[in-house]
């Protein structure tokens, strides 16, 4: 509607300065991302050069979820080498909870540990006492996404620039 046109605006020369582009350095005041441990993630996501296409069919939107889901499989694996390690998937859990002091390290360590066999059972099934989980590879990634709607569990609120209190 032209309401949310002119609210688009608005916000958008807010989050500019009244500049014709918005730059990184303009979501340092967005005070929800401000705590968030992968702020620097986040924001380089908006920054994304690939073409947005309006009006896609069934095929067109799962290639777009598909690379949604690339995306975020690349923020997990640091390393680019295609899997997502143990030891990966442990930093990045780490780090979104950093934020929580009542959390200690080891907890995280066990909800790393937790959530990556449980990856390996949803991808591999029943493991042998000798076998060991290399990793989520990306196809594997797909299949513990599947059936989940992304495009409402990956978003940024940012349309409210007042301050908010945080509770940990």
């Amino acid at each position: 509607t032209s309401e949310q046109i002119e609210h688009l605006h608005r916000r958008f020369k807010q989050l500019s300065r009244d500049q014709l582009t918005i730059r990184k350095e303009n979501f340092d005041s967005i005070p929800d991302l401000e705590f968030n441990p992968i702020r620097g993630k986040i924001v380089h996501a908006f920054f994304d050069k690939r073409p947005i296409e309006m009006n896609m069919d069934e095929e067109q939107l799962d290639r777009f979820r598909k690379e949604k889901l690339k995306f975020l499989f690349h923020m997990y694996d640091s390393d680019h080498d295609g899997k997502i390690t143990l030891q990966e998937y442990r930093n990045v859990v780490e780090e979104l909870l950093s934020g929580n002091p009542h959390l200690e390290k080891e907890s995280a360590r066990s909800i790393a540990d937790g959530a990556m066999m449980e990856a390996a059972s949803i991808c591999v099934g029943q493991m042998g006492p000798d076998q060991v989980y290399e990793g989520i590879t990306f196809e594997d990634f797909l299949k513990m996404w599947q059936g989940i709607d992304i495009e409402t569990k990956m978003h940024v609120r940012f349309l409210n620039m007042e301050p908010i209190a945080h509770c940990y």
